[in-house]
């Protein structure tokens, strides 16, 4: 085989992604499908997924809460039933939760927030292991963590709480799961240019009490390359490790982020 075959995911590959109708979910879900993958996403927003399934009549789509474990569990079922099966599951739901001084914090904030970002990871997976385990297409799963789940995140500690977090049950499966032959690892995307993104500024700015554009360019400051990167770099790095060029990647934490030096 070639080289670049190597970088070129299995066609028919079956693929679940969360949280998939917009931002970083839908470019991975564009760059699937781009290969031939076979691929199923879920959203939380019904009119999002509408959008995403008049654009794309090929995807396989279902509307859930993934903080709910019973709308998880249904979701997964489709996915099986639609998909035959799964070779890969992407994580990547999550939200970007409160701004403000831990003192400050609503508990509920804290609560919806480790709920979106981690419950729904681990509930997502207790139901496709056992489908990953029964596939040889090269299984995976790809948790979508963050930077700021290898830095402190001051003002961000739910976020941050969240994305440690996952980065550490990656690691942990990637040892439990490698005997079966079912890679882990995490994505830990940086700042990400979009609305999402300026929206996180904004509210930042407001809780240090400095204008919006003096805001950015202090997260920029932090960046070695000083630039944003985008969602499209982050769904090449999952193309990579879906990739067979990824077969002996696992159990890592892998950046895409400009290399940011600190938040």
């Amino acid at each position: 085989m070639k080289t670049i075959d190597l970088l070129r995911p299995t066609p028919g590959l079956r693929v679940l992604i969360s949280g998939a109708a917009a931002g970083i979910g839908a470019a991975i879900a564009q760059a699937f499908l781009d290969v031939g993958a076979n691929v199923y996403i879920c959203d939380v927003d019904p009119a999002a997924i509408d959008r995403a399934k008049t654009a794309h009549p090929q995807l396989h789509v279902g509307v859930a809460d993934v903080s709910d474990l019973a709308q998880v569990d249904r979701i997964i079922d489709d996915a099986r039933a639609k998909l035959g099966g799964l070779d890969l599951l992407i994580n990547n739901a999550g939200i970007a939760g409160p701004t403000g001084a831990v003192e400050d914090l609503d508990p509920a904030q804290w609560e919806r927030t480790i709920a979106t970002n981690l419950n729904s990871q681990f509930y997502f997976l207790r139901k496709a292991v056992p489908l990953l385990k029964e596939t040889s297409a090269n299984p995976g799963i790809i948790a979508m963590a963050s930077v700021a789940g290898r830095l402190g995140y001051a003002f961000r500690t739910p976020y941050a709480a969240s994305k440690w977090a996952i980065v550490g049950m990656v690691k942990s499966l990637a040892i439990e799961l490698g005997p079966n032959n079912v890679r882990v690892n995490a994505i830990l995307p940086g700042v990400v240019e979009g609305e999402r993104m300026d929206r996180v500024i904004s509210a930042r700015a407001e809780s240090l009490g400095i204008g919006f554009d003096q805001m950015k360019g202090e997260y920029l400051e932090k960046i070695s390359l000083r630039r944003m990167v985008t969602v499209h770099d982050v769904a090449a790095m999952a193309l990579f490790l879906a990739s067979p060029a990824g077969q002996n990647i696992s159990g890592q934490a892998i950046s895409v982020d400009g290399n940011v030096e600190y938040l």
